[in-house]
């Protein structure tokens, strides 16, 4: 029931694309980060009849990232999507959306979007300010899902996934310190020349890298890292090399009867107006198989000196 001190947002959004790839943009989560500027990570917490509950971190400062939990109720086929904050977290006392997607009988579709709070304590100057944050953060997310259902295709061909693999014997904990401590790294990777970590807690990092690839190419990105329970750190480079648009990934360890399994993930969108820095005449094929040689065996050479640091003490 709305209050007094109830504050409503509402924002709709024309897309050229069917209802039903809206839908899907709006519904893959986990896809967000790659997406939307400001999303990092994404993790369903549970599942069960009245919706997922989802947990999300988003960067909204240099220097800093938010992170909430809500519940997700989806219906009519993914076109409608009710939330509300479990719970809602200072300032607010309630948080709430609405996301409808419908046919526009011409090929595309229209998203709208009913988004509520209600401040914990009556403040008409902080819902003022927390209304205009909302509209931003509306605006912006809408042109996010618009671009991503209208290029598809392109994106489809643009984004580059894979995960590599490595089995390590040694104490999980070692390994894990290894990938953590990445003020070390300038130390200990060969292809990290330089490092400036901001560690805001501990389980938030924000690092500007410099690295030099193996073809002797140098970049310097800035990345935001967060370190989950169960040995997992996600990451996204905020500021990503000219020719990736994005780039996020995690460090995983997984427990095996012999030891455990470590392994990189990378997802990257190739930035079209940058392939030419990969050589004049680059293809999206060409540009595909060199993201896929150089991340890899960048982060294989992370993991092989994981898995060394992890074992040493084995004698092997």
């Amino acid at each position: 029931m709305l209050t007094v001190d109830t504050q409503v947002v509402e924002d709709r959004c024309a897309v050229g694309a069917p209802a039903t790839d809206v839908a899907q943009v709006l519904n893959d989560v986990a896809g967000w980060p790659q997406l939307h500027r400001p999303a990092v990570h994404a993790e369903v917490r549970e599942r069960g009849e009245d919706g997922d509950l989802v947990q999300h971190w988003w960067v909204t400062s240099r220097t800093t990232v938010r992170s909430w939990l809500e519940r997700r109720t989806v219906s009519d086929g993914g076109r409608r999507v009710d939330v509300v904050h479990e719970p809602a977290a200072a300032p607010f006392a309630d948080v709430r959306q609405q996301w409808t997607v419908q046919d526009d009988g011409a090929g595309g579709s229209v998203i709208q979007v009913r988004h509520q709070f209600t401040l914990a304590r009556p403040d008409q100057a902080e819902a003022a300010r927390q209304v205009e944050l909302a509209r931003g953060e509306l605006a912006e997310f809408l042109a996010s899902v618009r671009y991503a259902a209208e290029h598809r295709e392109e994106l489809a061909d643009l984004v580059v996934a894979f995960e590599d693999p490595l089995y390590v014997a040694g104490p999980v904990e070692k390994a894990y310190t290894y990938l953590y401590e990445a003020d070390k790294w300038p130390e200990r990777i060969p292809h990290v020349v330089g490092l400036k970590l901001e560690q805001p807690s501990p389980d938030v990092q924000f690092f500007d890298m410099d690295t030099k690839s193996a073809d002797g190419s140098e970049h310097t990105t800035r990345s935001v890292r967060i370190c989950l329970e169960n040995h997992k750190i996600v990451y996204k480079q905020t500021q990503p090399p000219k020719t990736m648009t994005a780039h996020t990934g995690h460090w995983l360890v997984t427990p095996a009867r012999e030891g455990f399994i470590l392994s990189a993930r990378h997802t990257a969108t190739i930035r079209p107006e940058g392939m030419h820095l990969l050589g004049e005449g680059t293809t999206v094929e060409k540009a595909r198989r060199y993201l896929r040689r150089v991340l890899s065996a960048n982060s294989m050479g992370n993991l092989r000196l994981a898995k060394a640091y992890a074992e040493e003490e084995l004698g092997w």
